[in-house]
């Protein structure tokens, strides 16, 4: 009889460990570590080429002793390359600055005027001058972006500046010639010396940023720069000085930026210890 009891509570215990075991809270997963974002910010270098489509705003000039001031007949500069750069900080996602220095090349000068004659010369009863120069111009301005999301690998922006632009005419090349049919012919040549200065600028700007590499974008944009009027040439031989009413180029860039830093590094994470069942 106890050989039966003994074995019925041996039964009962067996049973009563093995539902225990089941009904024991699982082992606790391992918590993931928390996944942050890096906001790439930093200072970057940029540069940039590109072509300029010029617009005169019209010149003019003091007609001798008159001391009248005139309009050319007409005032064109030829379009030009470009190219620049500069260095800039980048504040957060969504805002950058910087400071570039963008030179615009050789642009010709085409213009002519139309006057009276003179008493003496080819010119005696009316005249067309035939005014051939060229300019160059450095500008400095400092700029700011705000950067519209990023969509991908493309990052749109909007951006103005402000600044000053040095613009270097060459001399200026006046020849008259007859234009009454009378067959007179032309003038001698004059020269005008050419005129350089420092002139306020702005610009506004509009493009798309494009990720290459963590650290380095291309930058695909527009840019409207306008320069204000300023000395153009002096006086020489009755005429003089003239001087341009200002200009604006409509230019489109193709440039990089290369970001100190913008490849952060990923902190180590140690991995989560294995789970081990008993």
């Amino acid at each position: 009889m106890k050989r039966s009891l003994y074995g019925v509570f041996a039964a009962l215990l067996i049973t009563t460990n093995a539902y225990a075991a089941d009904l024991a809270p699982p082992e606790p997963i391992p918590e993931m570590p928390e996944v942050t974002v890096t906001e790439a910010t930093g200072w970057y270098l940029r540069g940039d080429v590109g072509y300029g489509f010029t617009d005169l705003r019209g010149a003019s000039y003091f007609q001798g002793s008159n001391a009248t001031e005139a309009d050319f007949s007409t005032a064109d500069l030829r379009d030009a390359f470009t190219v620049g750069g500069g260095i800039g900080y980048q504040v957060n996602s969504y805002f950058r600055t910087d400071l570039t220095l963008d030179y615009l090349a050789k642009s010709d000068f085409h213009g002519s005027t139309d006057g009276g004659g003179s008493a003496f010369g080819a010119c005696v009863v009316t005249c067309t001058s035939t005014d051939l120069s060229s300019l160059t111009a450095w500008t400095l301005m400092a700029n700011a972006y705000v950067d519209l999301g990023t969509y991908g690998y493309f990052t749109p922006y909007v951006g103005g500046g402000i600044g000053g632009t040095y613009v270097k005419w060459k001399d200026l090349n006046n020849t008259s010639c007859d234009s009454s049919g009378s067959g007179n012919g032309c003038d001698n040549e004059f020269v005008h010396d050419g005129k350089g200065g420092w002139r306020f600028s702005y610009g506004l700007m509009a493009g798309a940023s494009i990720d290459v590499t963590c650290n380095v974008k291309a930058d695909v944009g527009y840019r409207f720069l306008h320069v204000n009027g300023g000395d153009m040439f002096g006086y020489n031989a009755g005429g003089g000085p003239g001087r341009d009413k200002g200009f604006n180029v409509h230019e489109a860039r193709i440039g990089a930026r290369y970001l100190f830093g913008g490849c952060a590094p990923i902190p180590y994470e140690p991995p989560p210890a294995p789970v081990v069942y008993k």
